[in-house]
Formats: structure tokens, C-alpha cells, sequence
């Protein structure tokens, strides 16, 4: 072959060799702009995983991607999962972070006094669980067995905190991470605590959720104890609106008197004791509480506001307040 060939094809390999070098240094159009979002699918292999970064204009060249990933031995490394690329990233950079697995956090709160349905909801919403398949999970059997939990479901059990999750979590995983984090709070102190009270969890979790869902104010929340307290070892029903309005589906919407003559385990104006099982995820506050009643005789309370109740002994200053606040309320 001609010198001069020779010359041109050596001219032209080490043109596209810098050519491809500068295309794998160089960040595209896009991240040079501005961070980007992308996600890999689990299972996807190392030549798609190429072409779905280069679809998305986070790397100029498929082909470097390529030869940079086998040459660092990279291509079986890769994590799925959803990532935010910073701004300024190159090819190696976007390479490196698919290797580190540094995936996206999602914030979800999970507030006190929440249920399970309104988890779902949120979940659905981020997108990182079909709120249909977390319902089902809480109520199954098998997991609530290898969770330890003698229960038809998980409410009550989730404990009330903000978690961080990531894209492809399964139900099953977010759940269980909620529920461990009860059992973290759930000290050896305060199980000796409900064992002296002659309650087990279960019902330590019941009561504290309804506990919850009544008072707004933490001021209020040993005050609310002590009547449902009293209510109970006095045989009363505990008429707690909460109860009924979770066993209509309600959520916080107002109650109709047809409401409260509806015949339901968790209908507590109906059946006297303790509901069948919790209302909602309950904060330490209302644990607390439900363990230490502040020393009253209160049965009755009654809304003064948004916020706050009128707390009464007797029936007959409990109507009064009903009618006092009331009348107070319309006007």
C-alpha cells in the first residue's frame, strides 16, 4: 500500500479517534444547559442502557459509552434506578453515576393521624406504587405474618415520619421500612408501660390513633385520653366520630346522625370498648398519651372551635356546651 495511503488512513483513524474522545469529554447540548432526569429500567442491558441515555441527549455518543464501559469494566455494574445528572456532566461522569447507584430520593410524608388509603394516594401520585397494590399488600396475610403482625392490615402500624424513597421500590419494601420504624420507636419502656396497662400493642395502637384523630392541639391529647379511659372502664361507648367516619370511608368529611346508627365493628357509638383495630398511623404524642391520661373525670367533650373542645363530667353540662357551641358556631 502507498505511503500516501497509508498516511491518509492513519490521518483519518486518529481524526475520529479525537473526534469520538471529544464527543465522550464533552457534555451534550442539554446537560450543558441545565441538570437532567433520567431512569433505567431494571434488566435493561448495557447496549439499550446506550441508547436510552443518547435518546435522551446525556451523552453525544453511544459508542463511547460503550468502549468507556467495558474498559472499565463497567457493564455488568450499572444500577438501575432514577437519576439526576447535574449540570456540566460528561459521558464518564453519567457513567460513574450509573455505577455508584446514587438513584433519586422521594420525599413522602407520612403525617400522624394519616391512613393507609391516604398513603396510597400520595404513593400513586409520586409514582412510586400503584395505590391499588398497596392496599392489597397491607391487608395480606403473608406479609403480615413476616412482619410479625396479628392484624387484618397495617394501619395503625405505619409509623407517622417523612421517608425517602426510590423509583422501583416494590409495596412491599416501602411498607415494611415504615413499619420497622415503628418498632424502633416502640422502646422496650413503653411496651412495659401498656403490658402494666393490660395493652397489648394492638390496642395500645387502636386507642392511641383514635387518640389522634380527636385532638388537634397537643395540649388536648391527655385530656382526650382520659375520657375515652374513662368511657372504657366504665363499659359507655366511646363515640368517637374518627371511628365512624373510617368505617364509611369518610376520611374527615362531617357525619350525618344516619352516619352514626350504622352497624359496624368500628361504629364506637354502637359497640362499646375499643374498635376492632387502629384508624390511622399514630404519632409518640398520642402513644404517650394513651398511656398517661391526664387524672380527670371527663366523659364527654364537645368542639369549641376548628381546634379545640369543651371537656364535661355529667351529661347535663355536656348538653349545655353542645348547645352553647353550637349556637355559637351557626352565628
Amino acid at each position: 500500500m502507498p505511503s500516501r495511503i497509508v498516511g491518509l488512513v492513519l490521518a483519518l483513524g486518529a481524526a475520529a479517534l479525537a473526534l469520538e474522545t471529544w464527543q465522550v469529554l464533552t457534555p451534550t447540548r442539554s446537560l450543558a444547559e441545565d441538570a437532567r432526569l433520567v431512569e433505567i429500567p431494571a434488566h435493561e442491558g448495557l447496549v439499550d442502557i446506550a441508547r436510552r441515555l443518547h435518546s435522551a441527549d446525556l451523552i453525544r455518543s453511544p459508542e463511547g459509552f460503550l468502549a468507556l464501559a467495558l474498559a472499565r469494566g463497567a457493564a455488568r455494574a450499572l444500577r438501575a434506578g432514577e437519576y439526576d445528572v447535574p449540570r456540566g456532566t460528561a459521558t464518564p461522569g453519567v457513567l460513574e453515576l450509573l455505577e455508584s447507584g446514587r438513584v433519586k430520593q422521594h420525599a413522602v410524608l407520612h403525617p400522624e393521624g394519616a391512613t393507609v388509603a391516604e398513603l396510597a394516594r400520595v404513593l400513586e401520585s409520586a409514582r412510586l406504587a400503584s395505590a391499588r397494590e398497596v392496599a392489597r399488600v397491607a391487608t395480606d396475610p403473608r406479609f403480615l405474618r413476616s412482619l410479625g403482625i396479628e392484624a387484618p392490615g397495617v394501619e395503625g402500624y405505619l409509623f407517622p415520619d417523612t421517608y425517602y424513597f426510590v423509583r422501583g421500590m416494590t409495596p412491599e419494601e416501602i411498607l415494611t421500612r415504615m413499619v420497622q420504624r415503628l418498632h424502633a420507636k416502640l422502646t422496650p419502656e413503653i411496651r412495659a408501660r401498656a403490658e402494666t396497662r393490660s395493652l397489648t400493642i394492638h390496642r395500645l395502637l387502636t386507642l392511641a390513633s383514635i387518640i389522634e384523630r380527636e385532638a388537634v392541639v397537643g395540649d388536648e391529647r391527655r385530656l382526650v385520653s382520659a375520657v375515652f379511659w374513662n368511657r372504657l372502664r366504665l363499659e359507655m361507648p366511646l363515640q368517637a366520630d374518627p371511628t365512624v367516619q373510617y368505617a364509611l370511608g369518610k376520611d374527615r368529611r362531617v357525619l350525618t346522625r344516619a352516619d352514626l346508627q350504622v352497624d359496624h365493628p368500628f361504629n364506637t357509638y354502637r359497640h362499646p370498648g375499643l374498635p376492632p383495630g387502629p384508624i390511622a398511623s399514630p404519632g409518640l404524642d398520642a402513644i404517650e398519651a394513651a398511656l398517661d391520661p391526664a387524672p380527670v373525670k371527663y366523659l364527654y367533650f364537645v368542639a369549641v372551635d376548628d381546634r379545640r373542645h369543651h371537656f364535661s363530667t355529667t351529661v347535663a353540662e355536656h348538653n349545655a356546651a353542645v348547645s352553647r357551641y353550637r349556637l355559637a358556631r351557626v352565628r
